[in-house]
């Protein structure tokens, strides 16, 4: 279902909690935004731990390293985004006003931190030059079972052009999945469907997504929506790629024409 946070407060957003609200996600993600000179840390004796830079310019430190990094815009810019396993302390310093999403889950393995740059983010044009372009999408993939087996959780970035669908056709999976949508202006809108359920999308609001149930979304004309993908792998099932509904198969055939083409 839809969650509209609204305006982001200071400090921790929280979206969901291993043991607390929205539990059934199996993981803890919040947006944390704060002002220049702040600081925080982050340390989790039993889970892995994702800082996703959203917005601003921070100092990140871990283990031996550190990494000064800035984005401008989600929209224009591939993710930098630092992965850690259990038992590793993280220092952010906001250099400057920031918003950084954190995702954790639980995760007894051991690996070697990894702060993806832009450059380590594959980034795919879905959807272009079928049905019209009507669900052209730019998908970003930071981290998945394919470049970290190791861990437990997946990341990526979806962009939406305005008034096209994205995560179509429709599609499923039996691992729980977490959006967290920006738009490129304030009153921005979208609409998704959970099953048969119908939600509206503002910027800020999350869609907790239980597994099994289809999940495509649409951005209203005019506006430019944005969502950060999160998975969690289930035990000794990972999720490795989407199921498509097979109502909608029809639509992968190669020289599939749809009206008024067709």
């Amino acid at each position: 279902m839809i969650h509209n946070i609204g305006e982001l407060k200071y400090g921790l957003n929280s979206l969901c909690e291993v043991n607390g609200k929205n539990k059934e996600m199996l993981m803890d993600i919040c947006i944390v935004k704060l002002d220049k000179d702040s600081r925080e840390s982050y340390y989790q004796q039993h889970k892995e731990i994702a800082i996703l830079l959203l917005d601003g310019k921070i100092k990140i430190k871990w283990s031996v390293r550190e990494e000064v990094i800035e984005r401008r815009s989600v929209f224009d810019e591939d993710p930098w985004c630092l992965h850690v396993p259990k038992e590793t302390e993280v220092t952010v310093e906001f250099l400057e006003a920031s918003e950084i999403l954190v995702q954790c889950t639980e995760n007894e393995n051991g690996f070697a931190a990894k702060l993806y740059s832009p450059a380590d983010c594959q980034s795919d044009i879905f959807g272009e030059g079928v049905w019209n372009d009507v669900a052209r999408r730019v998908v970003r993939t930071v981290f998945d079972y394919r470049n970290a087996p190791y861990s437990n959780m997946v990341m990526g970035e979806v962009i939406t052009y305005p008034g096209k669908w994205s995560s179509y056709p429709p599609h499923h999976h039996p691992q729980p999945e977490v959006y967290y949508y920006k738009f490129n202006k304030p009153q921005g809108f979208g609409l998704c469907l959970v099953g048969e359920d119908a939600y509206k999308i503002q910027d800020n609001s999350f869609l907790t997504i239980p597994g099994g149930l289809v999940h495509p979304q649409a951005s209203a004309p005019g506006y430019a929506m944005y969502y950060c993908w999160m998975i969690r792998h289930l035990e000794n099932n990972p999720w490795t790629d989407r199921i498509d509904d097979e109502k909608h198969t029809w639509l992968l055939d190669q020289n599939v024409k749809i009206w008024p083409d067709k």
